[in-house]
């Protein structure tokens, strides 16, 4: 029986990146073409991803990512999540043509701007659990931040089409983190505290 277990098992949130370490393209492709092809509702891709590799925007960031500010500046990369900034601009880009365009219309457009962006956000948290699961499986390390002054970032990478909503850096974990699992075990609930079988 194959099983995805042991990956997740030796998973933890790093804190703490080898500046030396660079991930090869190859890598950074794949992970945008599993990105890509990350399930959403209706189909919608209401996202935006931005692979950060340029050291001076790095360093631009890490001045508005609080207290990332070291994981940002020694990561390998960075990919920031966004969405659709507006309704309308969403809808010319990937509503028109859906095959489910009526279920769009009938269902989400008449709740109004701000259900509708709410609803782009958990699209993006789908994406964002595959992208930690893939890198997981192919020996990246990562860390996912909402800990990050979106509006500053979003001005940063200068494309208002869209609005930040959180970032993963992605890289080779430091020797000496202390989240490491050997220093820092996992901690989870019981399955049964989590869990119903019905």
């Amino acid at each position: 029986m194959k099983t995805f277990l042991p990956f997740l098992q030796k998973r933890y949130t790093t804190k703490s990146y080898d500046p030396s370490y660079c991930l090869d393209t190859e890598m950074i492709e794949e992970l945008l073409e599993i990105l890509r092809l990350s399930p959403s509702s209706i189909n919608s891709q209401p996202w935006h991803f931005t692979v950060v590799e340029s050291e001076t925007i790095k360093q631009e960031l890490a001045k508005v990512s609080q207290h990332n500010t070291e994981k940002v500046l020694n990561c390998s990369h960075l990919i920031v999540f966004s969405i659709y900034n507006k309704m309308a601009d969403f809808e010319a880009d990937r509503v028109n043509g859906l095959t489910v365009e009526a279920y769009y219309r009938e269902r989400l457009a008449p709740l109004g701007e701000e259900a509708v962006k709410n609803w782009m956000s958990r699209q993006a948290y789908i994406s964002l659990g595959v992208l930690l699961s893939a890198c997981a499986y192919m020996d990246i390390d990562s860390t996912p931040m909402e800990g990050i002054d979106k509006e500053a970032y979003t001005e940063i990478l200068g494309n208002d089409k869209f609005s930040v909503l959180f970032a993963v850096a992605l890289g080779k974990r430091d020797k000496e983190d202390k989240n490491q699992l050997e220093f820092t075990p996992k901690k989870r609930k019981d399955l049964s505290e989590l869990s119903s079988l019905l």
